[in-house]
């Protein structure tokens, strides 16, 4: 088969926000940590199940963080002969491992609550809510660090995610304290205890979802992959467009494969940068490689697959 190969491969360079991301996970980990020894300290003392359950959530979190960010740190390293690729993987291998670590916790809090449901102990309401509302300010002032970096970034996106279910989840709590301190009734701990693991299961489940879509190299959400077929078939001297590939490299870094047909040959270098940088410009495609074929030759392999 006579043809052209070509890859072009167009990197995402390194940008200011990920200093920025990084001081988010470095603040985010510090104020989770601190905030959850208090937590759990106040839970055991006061015989909290509701603020065991949302310590127990934090600690994950925590982990949860510390992961997310090893592994941005393991995507910037460059790729050697053993790992062609590079390691940006990890970014997505990281927000799995997350998911699924949050909906076992979650999974063992509920089964807790549902077992003192029938015989609650006493809590005392009013350290309870104190404790509370102190973790409304940092799990909003957590969810603020992540914002600006969620729109493109998994990782960012779930820690956002997380800490705003959190601040959502506080607000139940300090609830369930107050209704305690008025009337007594324990058995909203282990209720409010079972709402909030609800609500994270629902977050993580998410989290789940889109990264696994990912791990399996489905094409990300935010690519319209029809609307990149067309693209590509309309540029000038394009016959057809086969074997396009969409997936991301990592959680902030997509990458495309495609090979075009053009019958009056190859076009030369300066279509290739140009084709790269309208596919990052209007697709947000970081990497792109291009195999030009001029179709007069056997059937491409790739082609019939």
């Amino acid at each position: 088969m006579s043809h052209d190969d070509h890859g072009h491969d167009h990197h995402r360079h390194a940008s200011p926000t990920n200093g920025g991301l990084d001081a988010a996970f470095r603040w985010g980990v510090g104020l989770n940590f601190g905030y959850t020894l208090l937590e759990a300290t106040a839970g055991f003392w006061f015989g909290s199940l509701a603020l065991l359950a949302d310590a127990a959530h934090n600690l994950t979190d925590v982990a949860g963080l510390l992961i997310a960010w090893g592994a941005v740190a393991a995507s910037r390293l460059r790729p050697n002969v053993r790992h062609t690729y590079g390691f940006g993987r990890a970014t997505i291998l990281a927000a799995l491992a997350n998911a699924v670590a949050i909906l076992l916790g979650v999974g063992a809090v509920m089964w807790e609550a549902i077992g003192r449901m029938a015989s609650p102990p006493d809590v005392a309401g009013l350290p309870v809510l104190l404790v509370a509302t102190v973790g409304i300010g940092v799990n909003i002032g957590t969810a603020l660090l992540f914002r600006g970096h969620g729109a493109h970034d998994l990782n960012a996106r779930g820690a956002y995610l997380h800490m705003t279910a959190d601040a959502a989840v506080s607000v139940g709590v300090i609830g369930s304290a107050a209704v305690i301190l008025a009337t007594g009734w324990s058995v909203l701990d282990p209720l409010a205890a079972l709402a909030v693991s609800i609500v994270i299961a629902v977050t993580a489940a998410r989290l789940l979802r889109d990264a696994l879509h990912l791990a399996m190299d489905g094409v990300p959400p935010e690519v319209d992959a029809e609307a990149l077929r067309d693209f590509l078939a309309s540029q000038p001297g394009v016959a057809e467009v086969h074997d396009l590939r969409i997936r991301a490299h990592s959680t902030t870094v997509n990458e495309v494969t495609a090979h075009l047909v053009m019958p009056a040959g190859h076009p030369g270098d300066a279509f290739l940068a140009a084709v790269s940088a309208d596919l990052r410009a209007r697709f947000g495609i970081a990497r792109a490689t291009v195999q030009v074929e001029l179709g007069d030759g056997p059937t491409c392999q790739a082609a019939k697959g």
